[in-house]
C-alpha cells in the first residue's frame, strides 16, 4: 500500500470513530410528565420539579429529557396521553396532577409512575399502603379536597352575615362528588345554604359569577381541582368584577384579587416528586419509596380586596397569613 493511502485511510478512521463512539453512548432517560392543567400556570411547579431532579443529579437537556403532556383541563385526554408515554417507553412517568394518577396507573404496570395528589392515593386504590406502596406507584400527597371544608369556615368566618354561599367544582374531577358531600355536611353545620355551580371549561366561568347573582349568594368557595389552579388568575378578576367573596386554592388567586387563597405550598409537592423521580432513575424502586406526605399551608389574604368589600379582617386571621396584599 502506498504510503498516502495508508495515511488517508488512518485519517478518516480517527475522523470517524468520536462519532462511532459518541453513537455507542447510552441515550439519556426520558420522564414523562403528565399533568391535567395547563403549562403556563404550572410554570412555578415544573420549575420545583426540575429543581427535585437536579438534587438527585439529573439536569433536562443535559442527561435527562422531560416529554412534557398537559390535558389543559380536559381530564379525558389524559388516558391517551399516558398511553403515548408508554408506547414512547419513558424511563418513569410523573403524573403531577391527581387524575393524571390513575390515568397513568391504568396505562401501565411495569413503568415507575410518581404522582402527586390531593387526595388520598389508598382510597384511590394507587397504593396498598403509605409506606410500603409495592407495585410500579409512589409518589407524593398533599391535603387537597379536605381542605375545601376549611376554606368554607374561613369564608364563613370573613363574611358571617352571608347565610347563602356557594361552592365551584368541576364535574369531570373524579373526587367532585366526595367534595360536594363534605362540603354540604360542614355547612349544615355552620347554618349555611350551599349551591353547588359546575364548571370545567372557562367558557363556563362567567355564566357561574352571574348565577351568583340570581342566587344572592354571599360568598364563593372554589373547589380543589387542577384546572381552578390553572386559572386561579382568571377567577381572581372575575371574583373583583362580581365583587364576590371568594376562597380559592391559588396563591394567583389572592394576587389576582380574590379575597383569600389557602392550600398547600404546591411548589413543595412538586420539588419532593422531582426528587422520587431521580432517584428511581438511580435505580430506586418505587415499592421501596414511602408515600410522602406534603403539608404546609400557605395562605394569602388581599386586603385591598376586603376593602373594597367592606369585609373585615381579625387581627387573628392576619397573624396567621403567610402573606398580605395591599
Amino acid at each position: 500500500m502506498r504510503r498516502r493511502e495508508f495515511i488517508g485511510l488512518v485519517g478518516g478512521a480517527a475522523a470517524a470513530w468520536p462519532f462511532a463512539a459518541r453513537g455507542q453512548q447510552p441515550a439519556m432517560p426520558v420522564v414523562g410528565f403528565l399533568n391535567a392543567a395547563s403549562p403556563a400556570a404550572y410554570a412555578p411547579m415544573v420549575a420545583a420539579f426540575r429543581k427535585g431532579l437536579t438534587e438527585t443529579g439529573y439536569v433536562e437537556g443535559r442527561n435527562v429529557v422531560i416529554e412534557y403532556r398537559w390535558a389543559e383541563g380536559r381530564h379525558d385526554r389524559l388516558p391517551a396521553m399516558a398511553a403515548e408515554l408508554v408506547r414512547r417507553q419513558v424511563a418513569v412517568i410523573a403524573a403531577t396532577s391527581t387524575p393524571a394518577a390513575p390515568a397513568a396507573q391504568a396505562a401501565t404496570s411495569t413503568i415507575p409512575i410518581v404522582f402527586t395528589t390531593g387526595s388520598d392515593p389508598i382510597q384511590m386504590g394507587l397504593v396498598a399502603s403509605l409506606n410500603q406502596p409495592k407495585g410500579n406507584v409512589t409518589g407524593v400527597t398533599a391535603l387537597g379536597v379536605e381542605l375545601s371544608s376549611k376554606r368554607l369556615e374561613l369564608l364563613h368566618e370573613l363574611v358571617p352575615k352571608a347565610t347563602i354561599v356557594a361552592v365551584l367544582v368541576n364535574p369531570t374531577n373524579t373526587f367532585a362528588e366526595t367534595e360536594e358531600k363534605n362540603l354540604q355536611e360542614v355547612a349544615r353545620t355552620l347554618g349555611l345554604q350551599l349551591h353547588v355551580l359546575h364548571a370545567s371549561t372557562e367558557s363556563d366561568f362567567e355564566a357561574v359569577f352571574a348565577t351568583l347573582g340570581q342566587l344572592q349568594a354571599g360568598g364563593l368557595v372554589i373547589g380543589t381541582d387542577p384546572f381552578f389552579i390553572s386559572r386561579g388568575e382568571q377567577l381572581g378578576t372575575l371574583a373583583v368584577r362580581h365583587a364576590v367573596p371568594a376562597v380559592s386554592q391559588s396563591r394567583e388567586f389572592a394576587v389576582a384579587g380574590g379575597l383569600v387563597s389557602y392550600g398547600v405550598d404546591l411548589t413543595e409537592v412538586y420539588r419532593l416528586a422531582g426528587v422520587y423521580t431521580g432517584r428511581i432513575l438511580k435505580g430506586d424502586k418505587p415499592a421501596d419509596l414511602p408515600v410522602q406526605q406534603a403539608t404546609k399551608i400557605e395562605m394569602y389574604i388581599n386586603l385591598k380586596t376586603a376593602k373594597a368589600l367592606g369585609t373585615e379582617v381579625s387581627l387573628p386571621l392576619l397573624g396567621r397569613a403567610n402573606g398580605v396584599i395591599e
